[in-house]
């Protein structure tokens, strides 16, 4: 089974939504500022898509584990 790279960053954006909210909703608490949780959100969003998207495509790479 090949995945496609649009198909690894879809996976990595919906795997990021709730842990990103969350996220925000944290660093507004301990902050008090709205812009500031944002921008912890978004280089979190930034970070963590991307790894996991290279380690997606990595993955898809490895073929131990796979079945015929």
């Amino acid at each position: 089974m090949n995945v496609t790279k649009s198909r690894s960053l879809a996976k990595a954006f919906t795997w990021r939504a709730t842990g990103t909210a969350d996220t925000f909703l944290i660093g507004w608490i301990i902050t008090g500022k709205a812009s500031t949780a944002g921008l912890i959100a978004g280089v979190e969003i930034l970070t963590k898509v991307s790894l996991y998207y290279f380690h997606e495509r990595v993955w898809n790479k490895v073929e131990w584990g796979r079945v015929s």
